[in-house]
């Protein structure tokens, strides 16, 4: 799988176009983020959590195994413009929001069951206002990272997806079986 059929994966799968995306053709900078923007181990583990929900652990890694949250907080930090950061930070406190009004408790205190709930509901939510507004839905740049962040990270790569270092001459036709991994190279 290379970069850009991945970036259709999550298109399809969020509803939206990848948001920051141009990064990938221009690169990220190193920027120290603004006081309000900057993360801590609170919102790492948070986001951690959250993307866990999304790419939960099974009998292959999830992705707090990858390291998700922080990663999020990189291409958050470096790659998002101020706006997208603003969206994303508010969106933290909107997701913790949502879980007070519908669960009378944090996300890091709901069980399994109310958290996988929850986080159908925003994706729910983000599907309706990717339809009608220009700008991203907190919940569909949380669903794009963790993505985007799983499937490039070493585990996403070589043990869920099939991963080939050098993958050899070009095979346009493929046998595949049922139930075998996507190729990620």
């Amino acid at each position: 799988m290379n970069r850009r059929e991945l970036l259709k994966m999550i298109a399809a799968a969020t509803g939206a176009a990848f948001v920051g995306g141009n990064v990938l053709l221009t690169g990220c900078t190193r920027r120290e983020p603004p006081e309000e923007y900057r993360f801590d181990a609170t919102h790492v583990a948070l986001l951690d959590e959250i993307a866990e929900t999304i790419i939960p652990r099974t009998n292959t890694p999830g992705a707090k195994d990858a390291q998700v949250g922080q990663f999020m907080t990189v291409m958050v930090n470096d790659c998002y413009i101020s706006e997208e950061q603003a969206v994303f930070h508010r969106g933290i406190t909107q997701l913790q929001t949502a879980s007070l009004e519908s669960y009378d408790t944090a996300f890091m205190d709901l069980s399994p069951g109310d958290r996988h709930s929850l986080i159908s509901q925003l994706d729910r939510e983000s599907r309706l206002h990717n339809a009608g507004q220009t700008d991203p839905h907190y919940f569909t740049m949380m669903k794009q990272l963790t993505l985007f962040g799983f499937f490039t990270s070493k585990l996403g790569a070589t043990e869920v997806l099939r991963y080939a270092a050098i993958p050899g001459h070009f095979e346009g036709c493929i046998p595949y079986t049922e139930g075998d991994r996507a190729w990620a190279t």
